[in-house]
């Protein structure tokens, strides 16, 4: 399950962009002031567009947690989407990349062989989640499908979010089971980042 991501382009074009799919974007507590990040991680605060509920294209840019406490203390940074129809609290976690680990591919190599995901036709993209309150405050968390062909060979569980549904998934009247979909084959090139890739190529 995706456990790290990026988001590196500026929020200001992402409200602009969504505005042009008749998403209203507004910022409730002022645009939030986020630097570009190469690595977002479990318990980060990251921005979030959350669905404002009875309206349709609508929504608001604020900054939470990613992960709140679950059973024994874990984090729930993803939550399984099947079977769930997610009637409120959703949002979109707003990234331009994520990251799948997989067992060591260069001979001698201890770490992990760390892989990034980014969108084919565009800089950046939308994966589909929901966020609630607690003791500690706000947080949102990913949700999850099966894999698409792009990463079935690198994880067994998958997450953005077409395009054409962004605006859908913020509506809560939508089912949540006709949204969230895999990518078509070929919308998420990997590019190895740990090891660094060879001259010969950055695909597995």
């Amino acid at each position: 399950m995706c456990n790290n991501y990026r988001l590196e382009v500026d929020l200001a074009s992402i409200a602009d962009y969504l505005g042009e799919l008749e998403v209203a974007v507004a910022v409730p507590e002022g645009m939030p002031n986020v630097p570009a990040r190469e690595d977002i991680r479990i318990g980060d605060t990251a921005p979030i567009v959350r669905s404002v509920d009875g309206a349709r294209g609508a929504g608001e840019l604020v900054n939470r947690r990613w992960s709140w406490p679950g059973a024994g203390g874990k984090p729930v940074y993803n939550f399984r989407s099947e079977g769930r129809e997610f009637a409120s609290r959703r949002c979109l976690i707003l990234a331009d990349g994520f990251y799948e680990f997989t067992a060591p591919v260069e001979p001698g190599q201890k770490r992990k062989t760390k892989w990034l995901f980014t969108l084919r036709d565009h800089p950046w993209f939308c994966i589909a989640g929901i966020w609630r309150s607690g003791a500690d405050g706000e947080a949102f968390t990913m949700l999850t499908t099966e894999p698409g062909e792009d990463i079935a060979s690198y994880h067994r569980r998958q997450i953005p979010l077409p395009r054409e549904r962004w605006i859908d998934w913020l509506d809560a009247r939508v089912p949540a089971h006709e949204i969230l979909q895999v990518l078509p084959k070929g919308s998420l090139p990997a590019t190895r980042v740990y090891p660094p890739p060879s001259a010969q190529g950055s695909l597995l």
